[in-house]
């Protein structure tokens, strides 16, 4: 008969208890990585949240942009040189602005609010918001107002417009009006108020810039009172404006942006420096946060640059 007392089931032998050891290791081991991932996670896990982060600042950079363009400041402008851009972002339609350029296609102008409003169709809410920005030449606006014989606006677009050109307004003024392009130093010096000196510095800046195309730009040479540039237009107006060749301010160099009259090469360096930062400057409104930018030039300026 065998008397051995039955093994024990808890007992372990050394083999056996080394196993289990290192079986307990490895679950603390595990346990242990589990929770230090889960509070630190890896480099590779927030990159969907990272590129996430980059499309919202990218977005909100766009949603700034637009607010900046929705609340642009506007400058006082001659309504009869708006372009297709500058009418886009005055609130006019493309038929608008077309019908504007069509009847300045015929060498008219428009020389009041009205007839700036019977020539393009635009909305009396529009009218009232872009009128107190509008700046006409000072023969203009002291001149005596043309009855206009249209009753409705319809009646505008199927007959001639009885708005007055710079040749009907010559012919009926006292003093024959020259070309303010053509005008010599000497023939200037005719003028109360202007000397050798402003003569000079008249042709030499409209030399600089190509010819004018606006009057107002007479009004940007140094020295010149505004008294003597009311005088000025009184017998000279921009009768024939000169091409363009315009500057495209998202790719040209520092010194071709420095070419324009209105930049000094400080300027243009930093519409440069703006432009890499920004990537692409979207409209021309952007120019006035630009340290030293002549912004009360703006109107004019961009007349001859491009995006």
């Amino acid at each position: 008969m065998n008397n051995r007392a039955p093994k024990s089931f808890l007992k372990f032998n050394k083999q056996e208890r080394s196993g289990i050891f290192f079986l307990l290791l490895l679950i603390v081991v595990f346990q242990i990585l589990y929770f230090v991932g889960y509070a630190y996670p890896t480099d590779n896990t927030p990159q969907i949240f990272t590129e996430d982060v980059d499309y919202q600042m990218k977005m909100e950079e766009l949603k700034e942009r637009n607010s900046k363009r929705d609340s642009m400041v506007i400058f006082p402008f001659n309504p009869n040189f708006i372009s297709d851009y500058k009418g886009y972002t005055l609130g006019m339609s493309p038929g608008e602005i077309d019908r504007l350029h069509n009847f300045r296609a015929n060498n008219k102008f428009v020389n009041s609010e009205k007839e700036f409003q019977l020539v393009t169709r635009i909305s009396d809410s529009l009218l009232d918001k872009l009128a107190p920005y509008f700046k006409f030449p000072d023969w203009a606006t002291d001149r005596t107002k043309t009855d206009l014989t249209a009753t409705d606006k319809s009646e505008v677009v199927d007959t001639p417009y009885p708005i007055r050109t710079y040749e009907s307004h010559r012919a009926l003024s006292s003093i024959k009006i020259k070309d303010l392009n053509k005008a010599t130093a000497q023939e200037l010096k005719d003028i109360r108020g202007i000397g050798d000196k402003l003569s000079q510095r008249i042709v030499k800046f409209r030399d600089r810039l190509g010819g004018f195309i606006d009057e107002r730009q007479l009004s940007h040479v140094y020295g010149l009172d505004l008294e003597v540039v009311d005088r000025v237009l009184k017998r000279y107006r921009v009768l024939n404006p000169p091409p363009i060749s315009k500057i495209n301010i998202n790719s040209s160099s520092v010194h071709d942006i420095a070419k324009l009259v209105y930049f000094k090469y400080s300027v243009a360096a930093k519409i440069v420096a703006y432009r890499q930062q920004v990537g692409a400057i979207d409209s021309f409104d952007e120019l006035v946060n630009i340290e030293d930018f002549p912004s009360d030039k703006l109107d004019i300026i961009q007349l001859y640059l491009q995006l």
